[in-house]
C-alpha cells in the first residue's frame, strides 16, 4: 500500500501529469480519448502518451481501446486510497494536519434531510443543453428542485431551435436567458446542491471547485447547436439531445435522495451519466 502510494504521489507531483488526471476526473465517468485531452490541455500527443502511461503505471486511469482509438477513465478508487494513505497512515489521524470528514456538514451543504435541491447545469454557451436540463426540471419537479443554467462562455441569446423545442415540449420559456457562470459563484448566489456539466467543453475547464460540498456529475451530450444538414436533420439533433435530458433527469428526480449518503448518492450521479443515447456503456 505504501510503495504504491508513493508511486503515485510521484505520479501527480508533475504539474501535467496532475491536469490530465484532474480532467479525467472531472469527465467521470467519461473514457476520453488522448487526443481530446492533448486539444484540451494544449499537449503535443506525444507529451500526453508519456504522461497517460505514468497515470497507468501508478494505477490512477484505466485504459480502453475502441476501435482504434484509446480512451482513459481515472480511477476514482485509486484516488480515495491516496487520501486514505495520506490522512490515516501519514498523518496518523492527527486532526490538527489532517482533520477527519466534519460530524457536521459545512455552511451550505447538502444534507440527506433536505426536502428541496439547488441544481446547476453547465454547458459552454448556455443557449441549448443546460436551458434544456433547466426546464425540464423546473417543470417535472419545481416543488422539490430549484433548477438553474450558466455556460462557461455563454452568447446573448438562447438558440432559436432550443427555444422552438422547448415551446413544442409545452414549457415557458419566457424567464429562461443566458448566463455566466460567474453568477453563481458570488456571495449572494444561491448555494448549489448538485452541479452537472452537460457538456464535453464545459467539464474539460478547470473551474473552481464549487464551495458547500455539492454532488457533482458529468452528463456530457453532443452539441445540437453543431449539427449540419437540413432544417428537419438538425431539428432531429435538438429532439435527441432534449430525449436524453429528459431521460436522465426523469431518472435523477426519481432517486430517493433522503435514504442516500453521499458516497452513494454520488455512485447514483455517476451511474446516471455513464447512460448514453443508445444505452449503456
Amino acid at each position: 500500500m505504501e510503495i504504491e502510494s508513493l508511486d503515485r504521489l510521484s505520479a501527480l507531483s508533475h504539474p501535467h501529469r496532475l491536469a490530465v488526471f484532474r480532467l479525467l476526473m472531472r469527465r467521470y465517468p467519461d473514457e476520453v480519448p488522448a487526443g481530446e485531452i492533448a486539444e484540451a490541455l494544449a499537449l503535443k500527443p506525444s507529451t500526453t502518451s508519456v504522461y497517460l502511461s505514468s497515470l497507468g503505471d501508478a494505477k490512477l486511469i484505466t485504459q480502453h481501446r475502441l476501435g482504434t482509438s484509446l480512451r482513459y477513465r481515472a480511477r476514482t478508487q485509486a484516488a480515495g486510497e491516496l487520501i486514505d494513505f495520506l490522512f490515516n497512515e501519514c498523518c496518523r489521524g492527527r486532526p490538527e494536519l489532517c482533520p477527519p470528514v466534519p460530524s457536521s456538514p459545512p455552511k451550505g451543504a447538502l444534507t440527506m434531510t433536505d426536502t428541496s435541491y439547488n441544481v446547476l447545469f453547465i454547458c459552454t454557451g448556455n443557449s441549448a443543453r443546460s436551458i434544456f436540463a433547466e426546464a425540464i426540471l423546473h417543470d417535472l419537479e419545481g416543488s422539490r428542485f430549484k433548477a438553474y443554467s450558466a455556460g462557461t462562455n455563454p452568447g446573448s441569446e438562447l438558440n432559436p431551435l432550443a427555444v422552438e423545442m422547448l415551446a413544442s415540449k409545452g414549457h415557458d420559456t419566457s424567464l429562461l436567458r443566458a448566463k455566466h457562470i460567474s453568477e453563481f459563484q458570488t456571495p449572494e448566489a444561491p448555494k448549489m446542491d448538485f452541479v452537472f456539466t452537460v457538456c464535453n467543453r464545459a467539464a474539460n475547464e478547470d473551474c473552481p471547485a464549487w464551495e458547500g460540498q455539492p454532488i457533482s456529475g458529468h452528463w456530457g451530450l453532443p452539441d445540437p447547436v453543431k449539427a449540419e444538414g437540413s432544417l428537419a436533420e438538425r431539428r432531429l439533433a435538438f429532439q435527441q439531445t432534449y430525449g436524453a435530458l429528459n431521460n436522465r433527469i426523469k431518472a435523477f428526480a426519481s432517486l430517493p435522495i433522503e435514504t442516500h449518503n453521499r458516497i452513494s448518492l454520488q455512485a447514483a450521479v455517476d451511474e446516471i451519466g455513464a447512460v448514453d443515447l443508445e444505452g449503456t456503456h
